[in-house]
């Protein structure tokens, strides 16, 4: 069998809270297990050669989680983030460009300034797109695409009738990257959870029992594998 490589692969990181409670452990430090991981899988990834990569870390529908849970998420997000700066010359190597893909609103000013700083620092860098959805959701994405164009036609630049689907896909937080291959969803959940539903049309999913901090690299291995043996139709034969 041929080894065939995704374009672009999104990670649903989920099962961290049941992770960490199955080991007696408090929620934020199944988070901290499950951002380990996410630095592991991230650069295996980019060693591999994957030209998107797309992990699911923190929802819009996230803040309704209790306030301490929360606030250690932010705090694991700060922490890497300023680790990624300490290791900008092992990254620029690598070839990562690392992307903040979510709402603005709400996020802690310090959090977006360390994102905007990576991503800027990084925006040469083309081996890999390391999408991070933070304060994420796809309904919300699809929405601020269709407000700008909205706008345009307000503005006397478009015509209603001139709306394409090109026009949305470039407004999303993704333009000009391709649409996930395949999307991996760990913790024995079946469901898409308001990740990429626009860009997810013709998506392969991958599902596993193992909860998100005991993901490894050959779980990643056999999610190439099982890519390259699927025969993708998009609607033909």
């Amino acid at each position: 069998m041929s080894i065939v490589l995704p374009s672009h692969i999104g990670f649903i990181m989920d099962g961290n809270g049941r992770w960490a409670t199955s080991k007696g452990l408090s929620r934020s430090e199944g988070h901290i297990a499950g951002a380990d991981t996410f630095r592991r899988i991230c650069e295996y990834g980019c060693d591999l050669g994957i030209k998107s990569m797309t992990f699911y870390a923190f929802s819009t529908e996230n803040w309704k989680r209790p306030p301490q849970e929360v606030a250690a998420l932010m705090n694991i997000f700060r922490d890497y983030l300023h680790e990624a700066q300490e290791r900008k010359a092992e990254n620029e190597h690598k070839g990562m460009h690392m992307h903040y893909m979510g709402e603005r609103e709400g996020m802690p000013q310090d959090i977006l300034d360390l994102f905007d700083t990576a991503e800027s620092e990084s925006s040469s860098k083309t081996r890999t797109v390391v999408n991070i959805a933070v304060n994420y959701g796809g309904r919300a994405e699809i929405l601020h695409s269709v407000k700008n164009i909205a706008q345009r036609i307000k503005d006397g630049e478009l015509n209603p009738e001139d709306i394409t689907e090109d026009m949305i896909s470039n407004g999303l937080y993704t333009a000009g990257q391709p649409e996930p291959d395949i999307i991996v969803r760990p913790s024995g959940e079946q469901r898409i959870s308001n990740f990429m539903i626009w860009q997810s049309a013709y998506s392969e999913f991958w599902y596993t029992d193992k909860l998100w901090p005991d993901f490894t690299t050959d779980d990643f291995d056999k999610v190439i594998e099982d890519y390259s043996r699927r025969h993708r139709r998009f609607g033909g034969v």
